[in-house]
């Protein structure tokens, strides 16, 4: 995680952040990409003040994190048989104890200050009269910083075990394995699905229309954050966004179109096909991707399983998928200095950033969508079978239904 946030501030150009500042940076990033809590501090003398937060995930490096520790937990467990919830219980736990030790050495090492220079303007003829000297910073809080991030291992260790083929199943809960974990895997393939043609599109893009430095700080940071929201978008769902003052924000031409406007943005189908009609095209993908992996759930659960319950079960996985994408993808970043108690003092030292989803609409969707592609790809999966010679129907009432 570490390696992929170095990488990916290096080439925003943080490398260049003076008093050293680059290591903590880095440091704050990775405690972010865990949900740790970071908040901005200031400090701009007696007669001004500094009033700043923020809220994001960096998810290109969640995602990495996710990953190497997802398959460091699994792979004792491969290819096994069996394996006891207390066996699988003591795996996670040490692992807990190592990733807490190593997250709160990076919470103490996330603080940084710098000093924000005024100008030689009237702001800054001010400001030396009355001694105004701003600093605007950032600080890590140790213990929510730890708590959070222990929330955040147990939900990556949950989703492997739930979505691993490979691993085994706790004696105690053998519906897990036929209800749970299809789905579970093929939306899991879904993610990466969206995340792999994000990274093709961004490639092609750093190819054939420059700014390779920004497009790869935008890859190694927040490549998930675009994939994943164009995904919801393509269901149909809104979120309200807003972006003002001095934000660079390495993302694509009409994004920043869209979102900075003197108010707050809608962002959903009808205002992005406004400016580029191609955004229809994510409804027909997400269409395919979700059809493609309701089929793969319905491939690896018991044939016996009913479309209608498969349908259920889809459903409730896209649902609990899109409200992991709503929650994790939101952003919410002000800064700004206010000069003798009165507003913020512009001069390109305020500005705002903001994305929220609209969540039950989102979820609501989500629903529908799993149902649909849920019945259909369960429906495929029967023909197939049929055409390969497997029983087509549910047993008879002398033998227990699964699923």
């Amino acid at each position: 995680m570490g390696v992929v946030a170095a990488l990916g501030l290096w080439a925003a150009g943080a490398a260049d952040l003076p008093g050293n500042a680059f290591p903590r940076v880095v440091a704050a990033t990775v405690v972010t990409a865990v949900g740790g809590s970071m908040r901005l501090a200031g400090d701009a003398g007696v007669l001004a003040e500094t009033h700043a937060g923020v809220t994001v995930m960096p998810l290109s490096v969640s995602l990495t994190g996710a990953l190497v520790v997802g398959a460091g937990f699994l792979r004792p467990l491969r290819h096994r048989a069996a394996a006891g919830a207390r066996e699988q219980a003591f795996g996670a736990a040490r692992i807990a104890v190592l990733w807490t030790a190593a997250l709160t050495g990076l919470a103490f090492a996330a603080r940084q200050r710098f000093a924000v220079d005024l100008g030689d303007g009237v702001l800054g003829a001010v400001g030396g009269l009355f001694g105004v000297e701003p600093e605007v910073g950032f600080t890590t809080d140790v213990g929510p910083t730890a708590g959070f991030g222990l929330l955040w291992l147990v939900g990556v260790l949950a989703a492997a075990l739930l979505s691993a083929r490979t691993a085994p199943v706790p004696a105690r809960l053998p519906w897990l394995g036929t209800r749970v974990r299809p789905v579970a895997y093929a939306l899991v393939v879904l993610l990466l699905t969206c995340v792999a043609l994000g990274l093709a599109v961004a490639l092609v893009t750093a190819g054939t229309r420059g700014h390779p430095a920004r497009t790869f700080a935008l890859i190694l940071l927040g490549l998930p954050n675009l994939a994943w929201l164009a995904f919801t978008i393509g269901l149909g769902a809104t979120w309200h966004g807003r972006v003002d003052g001095p934000f660079g924000l390495p993302v694509p031409r009409l994004l920043d179109e869209v979102l900075r406007t003197p108010d707050v943005s809608t962002l959903d189908l009808g205002t992005l096909a406004g400016h580029d009609g191609r955004v229809w095209w994510l409804v027909a993908v997400d269409a395919v991707l979700l059809t493609a992996a309701a089929f793969l759930a319905a491939v690896l659960t018991p044939a016996a399983t009913r479309p209608w319950r498969h349908a259920v079960h889809m459903a409730a996985g896209l649902v609990l998928t899109v409200l992991l994408v709503c929650l994790s993808g939101r952003i919410s970043a002000h800064y700004g200095l206010s000069l003798l108690g009165i507003g913020d003092v512009g001069g390109g030292l305020s500005g705002e950033l903001l994305l929220r989803p609209s969540l039950w609409s989102a979820l609501g969707l989500a629903a529908l969508w799993g149902l649909v592609t849920g019945f259909l790809g369960a429906t495929a999966a029967r023909r197939v079978r049929r055409r390969d010679g497997a029983p087509p129907h549910p047993p008879g009432p002398g033998r227990a239904e699964q699923g």
